[in-house]
């Protein structure tokens, strides 16, 4: 997967050099009323690109995020669970505990007869 995403971004950025060679002629961008920037389009292209790729990287840092608190949320709900079910264990021994004493054994019934 690392090799196809590797020639996935190689490929973008030769196609994006190769476009930049081609297309030098001055554009003007047009940033607020009244403020314009007059550069080559290649030099716009790639900081536009390069924005681009700064707003995807901190999407995919803010999922990330998100997918450690659902996890971890998820892992707190699992260990009340997992200590309720410890606590039913431990009461269910006991209880176990409890009716083996009260049972008369099997060794003193043998004796008897």
């Amino acid at each position: 997967m690392r090799q196809l995403n590797f020639v996935m971004i190689f490929v973008i950025g030769l196609a994006l050099v190769l476009f930049s060679i081609q297309n030098t002629d001055p554009v003007s961008i047009k940033i607020i009323e009244g403020k314009t920037i007059q550069a080559p389009l290649c030099v716009e292209l790639i900081v536009a690109m390069g924005i681009g790729a700064v707003f995807a990287w901190v999407f995919s840092v803010w999922v990330q995020v998100q997918r450690i608190f659902t996890i971890r949320v998820e892992m707190e709900a699992r260990d009340e669970q997992i200590a309720h079910l410890e606590e039913d264990v431990e009461r269910y021994k006991a209880a176990l505990e409890e009716q083996q004493r009260l049972l008369p054994s099997v060794s003193s019934a043998s004796v008897e007869q």
